[in-house]
């Protein structure tokens, strides 16, 4: 076998086998990953050693989901949630970082080991809590907002812990020590910049090619260039990749990255995951099960106990609090990076390094099944009372969803728009919606014919959309699409011609108007008016004309298919629409005013 293909081939393998099955036992992917990894593994059955190689690769997917997690949270929200990211995870880093600590030091780490050690050990997988949260729908309830508060907070943190630990060890200078901040800074303001001024011009030019791989290819690119700037100042990839996002989250191609990466972001943390579990060193798990399993157990247990009592002082529901603390209570991947360089810096005695990364590893993998007993203790201890109604945030772009933007989208979007109604716009034209957005419209870039991009939209949720895409055959491929997967959701449609309509009609849509019918019958009355017919005359004549033609529908609508038939009805039509016409012709010959 190709060398080349071994590896893909045997994780995509375990991939499809393990983690199908975790989620049918109600443990989530994270652990079927985890497992997987355990198993193939240098611990394991051997089929792969390259874990650093991999595990490097892999840190691309939590770059990615760093950076989706920034598109999702806009300036403003951000802002909103600075009293919960400093002082949620400030108090949780101080409570479990002292206490772990504390029994670290009981165990005979020298004070500034156990110090570091406590504070390593106190901050929470990202990659995992996040993970977790979505697959249990805790992402939009406070639980998991406060939750994603915290992880922040510990991403921010990681850095100057990094910093510091290098200073308290007893190795020579190494250039770690010497942390350049103002490249650093210059680091930042490089992406604060990036992500203000030149990223939305040139998503705009790469839009206008409509080649949808090309701006795939573009947000790969976006993400990992500023992750390799962030690691040239020594900084967290995932930090700028959030920056990043967080810039673009008000921006209108948000939708568009959204949908392209997150295939990508789904196999990449899915391979991180998996080398987290090749990297458990299941030798020593073997020669000391007992010592690992209670640092393990006791890890994720004073982490539990500690966050469940903390959480009392934030704005969380009681029935809440224990799935909180769950969600945070296994170790973090900056755990390693954090044991490594202490490591390097002869702080950590010799067999302490690879217990500590081994009981991180091991709590990770407890995560779902923590998951599991958090939610039982708030059942238990608070009852299973549903949250209430207002702990879910609206989704401001959960009504009304208009597909293509045109002359009928635009009128449509404009009516609505004044009456308060929000809508959300979706085009693939990047000259339109940039002109649009300027206006107030919540309008997204991207073809409105993509699965994945109606569900980033919210078509679940949404109560109507109005189908005003100018091409036939693409407005019945969405028609399709949407009648398929969103049933619940009403369709109102624009028709090109009579053709489109029963082809419309016949796909369920019920609310549909052709694009030039009653523009023109509007035009035919005002002629009338000005060849001196008066006004009631000439509506009567218009209202008269709009009947006979829909019945005519009605009665052609089921034979449009059949030729014969269809000459057949069309001329009936017409000759039953002269005889109407004669008889209205003696009103229209009354004298004239």
């Amino acid at each position: 076998m190709h060398q080349v293909l071994l590896t893909p081939i045997v994780f995509l393998f375990t991939a499809v086998l393990l983690v199908p099955l975790a989620q049918r036992l109600k443990l989530g992917a994270v652990l079927g990953y985890l497992i997987g990894g355990c198993l193939i593994g240098p611990w394991g059955l051997g089929l792969i050693h390259e874990v650093e190689r991999i595990s490097q690769v892999a840190e691309i997917g939590v770059v990615l989901m760093l950076f989706l997690i920034g598109l999702e949270l806009e300036p403003r929200k951000l802002l909103a949630m600075r009293t919960i990211v400093l002082g949620g995870g400030t108090g949780q880093m101080l409570v479990c970082g002292a206490a772990l600590a504390l029994g670290g030091w009981a165990l005979g780490l020298p004070p500034a080991a156990a110090i570091v050690a406590g504070l390593a050990l106190a901050l929470s997988s990202t990659a995992i809590a996040v993970q977790t949260m979505q697959e249990r729908h805790l992402d939009n309830t406070p639980a998991g907002k406060i939750a994603f508060a915290i992880l922040l907070f510990q991403d921010m943190a990681a850095i100057p812990l990094l910093v510091v630990v290098p200073l308290l060890g007893t190795a020579p200078a190494t250039t770690s020590q010497h942390f350049n901040w103002a490249l650093a800074a210059l680091a930042i303001a490089a992406v604060l910049f990036i992500g203000r001024t030149l990223i939305r011009p040139a998503l705009r030019l790469i839009a206008r090619t409509q080649l949808r791989e090309i701006f795939t290819a573009f947000a790969l690119l976006l993400v990992l260039g500023i992750a390799q700037l962030m690691t040239l100042a020594e900084l967290s990839m995932g930090l700028g990749a959030f920056l990043a996002g967080v810039l673009l989250a008000s921006s209108e191609y948000r939708k568009a990255l959204e949908t392209d990466l997150e295939p990508f972001k789904g196999l990449l943390l899915g391979l991180f995951f998996t080398s987290v579990g090749m990297s458990v060193n299941l030798g020593l798990l073997t020669a000391q099960p007992v010592q690992i399993a209670a640092l393990t157990v006791g890890v994720v247990a004073v982490k539990m106990l500690l966050l469940g009592l903390f959480a009392r002082i934030l704005p969380v529901a009681p029935v809440q609090r224990w799935p909180l603390a769950a969600l945070l209570s296994q170790g973090s991947e900056f755990a390693f990076v954090v044991f490594a360089v202490a490591k390097d810096a002869h702080m950590l005695p010799a067999p302490w390094d690879e217990l500590l990364v081994l009981a991180v590893a091991l709590s990770m993998a407890l995560t779902p099944l923590a998951a599991v007993a958090g939610e039982w203790l708030g059942r238990t201890l608070h009852g299973s009372a549903p949250p209430p109604p207002d702990v879910i945030e609206p989704d401001e772009d959960a009504r009304v969803i208009i597909a293509g933007f045109g002359r009928v989208g635009q009128i449509a979007g404009r009516l609505l728009n004044a009456s308060g109604i929000p809508v959300t716009v979706l085009d693939n034209d990047p000259d339109l919606i940039e002109t649009v957005r300027r206006f107030g419209f919540h309008v997204f870039y991207g073809d409105a014919t993509r699965l994945d991009l109606l569900q980033s939209a919210g078509a679940a949720r949404a109560r109507l959309l109005i189908n005003a895409i100018d091409d036939m055959d693409t407005s019945l491929a969405l028609t399709d699409l949407v009648r398929q997967h969103f049933p619940h959701l009403r369709m109102a449609a624009r028709a090109r011609n009579v053709t489109h309509l029963f082809e419309l009609r016949e796909r369920g849509v019920t609310i549909i108007e052709r694009e030039t019918f009653d523009a023109a019958l509007m035009l035919g009355r005002h002629a009338l008016e000005a060849l001196g017919i008066d006004a009631e005359t000439a509506e009567r004549a218009r209202l008269k004309f709009r009947e006979h033609n829909m019945a005519t529908l009605d009665v052609i609508a089921p034979h449009y298919q059949d030729e014969s038939a269809l000459i057949s009805l069309q001329q009936a039509a017409r000759d039953e629409l002269a005889r109407n016409f004669e008889q209205d012709r003696i009103r229209l010959d009354t004298p004239r005013h």
